[in-house]
């Protein structure tokens, strides 16, 4: 097949995908109804420069769209929505140290951690099957079973939203903390709404080492009797402990977990613990405590209650779900519900993970 000769250096560019009064059910795992005045789809960091020089959307508010399996939509949205659909996934580097491997913010997540794997290279297999995009994993700095993203996590490129110039972060820019990052955060050194994220890379340590402490994991090896696991066998268990315990967005809408664990004192700790004994709780090294957001919620008598059409999980008390057409403002009456329980007998406020929108 020949190739096909370049354009001509003063071709016009590709014009931006554009779509107006574009339905946002099918971009949110919670199934919410919710319509965008503007959608634009971003394949490329072009793109995202052609939105910034635009004359109508550059200065307008802008709503950067990933998986949506993050957010919870309560309106239409009026600010211009970027959907992020940058591909590609590669090795950029190889060091008796490390692989360096990159994904297009647009990337699914979990085909991101099963490629990696496939290619023979460890190190992301307990974050497998989280729901969502490459490029929003450090926005939320995603962790599940053990491993943070900010563990794993190398350098970054996003475009800025009002210059269009493409930047390279690295951790500390990122201001990585539990469940949060410059990204989520307005204010001085926040980049909430500032920037969109295009590529993500990672850093794989070697040698690989697995990390089991997690407590399903270890149920996993009693039960395998495998005391050694491979990488493999650890993604094998991490799936099949998280469709366990947690719904299929493709079958019932959710945002998985709908809380953060959230992070006490020890004197807080001891003191619900002397009221509430089978407290689930664990030690962390400045010598604060994480609690288990669904057993707060589970002790508050919540697992199964709904308000309209939205309910909390059966099976899992720290996912919301959508039984079928709920609405927004019925996830959002049903999520203050339970954090009012929680703080009347804990005294604890949970706070949400999804964005509310």
């Amino acid at each position: 097949m020949s190739e096909q000769p370049p354009a001509p250096s003063d071709a016009a560019p590709p014009a931006l995908d554009v779509q107006t009064r574009a339905s946002l059910r099918g971009f949110n795992t919670f199934g919410l109804p919710a319509v965008a005045a503007t959608l634009v789809r971003i394949a490329g960091e072009a793109d995202v420069r052609r939105v910034v020089d635009h004359p109508q959307y550059g200065r307008a508010p802008k709503f950067i769209l990933g998986g949506g399996s993050n957010v919870v939509f309560t309106r239409d949205v009026e600010a211009v929505v970027l959907k992020v659909e940058i591909r590609g996934r590669r090795l950029v580097a190889e060091t008796p140290e490390a692989w360096i491997v990159e994904a297009g913010a647009g990337e699914n997540w979990h085909e991101f951690v099963a490629w990696t794997l496939a290619q023979g290279w460890p190190g992301l297999e307990n974050l497998a099957l989280i729901p969502g995009t490459a490029g929003a994993a450090p926005v939320q700095n995603i962790g599940a079973y053990g491993v943070e993203l900010e563990e794993r996590f190398e350098s970054l490129d996003a475009v800025d939203l009002v210059t269009g110039r493409s930047v390279t972060l690295q951790a500390a820019a990122c201001r990585f903390g539990y469940r949060d990052s410059a990204f989520k955060q307005q204010g001085f050194g926040g980049l909430a709404g500032k920037s969109l994220i295009t590529r993500v890379r990672l850093r794989l340590p070697r040698p690989w080492r697995p990390v089991l402490g997690y407590l399903d994991l270890a149920r996993k090896r009693a039960e395998t009797g495998i005391d050694a696991p491979d990488p493999g066998t650890i993604f094998d268990w991490v799936c099949a402990i998280r469709r366990a315990k947690l719904p299929d967005p493709a079958v019932t809408g959710n945002a998985g977990s709908f809380f953060k664990n959230p992070v006490v004192s020890a004197e807080q700790c001891r003191d619900i613990i002397g009221r509430d004994p089978a407290l689930v709780h664990y030690p962390l090294a400045d010598g604060s405590f994480k609690l288990a957001a669904a057993w707060l919620i589970d002790a508050c008598g919540w697992k199964g209650k709904a308000v309209g059409r939205a309910a909390v999980h059966d099976k899992q008390p720290l996912v919301l779900v959508n039984r079928g057409g709920a609405s927004g403002a019925e996830v959002v009456t049903l999520a203050r519900a339970i954090q009012e329980s929680v703080y009347g007998r804990f005294g604890i406020r949970l706070e949400p993970e999804p964005v509310i929108v």
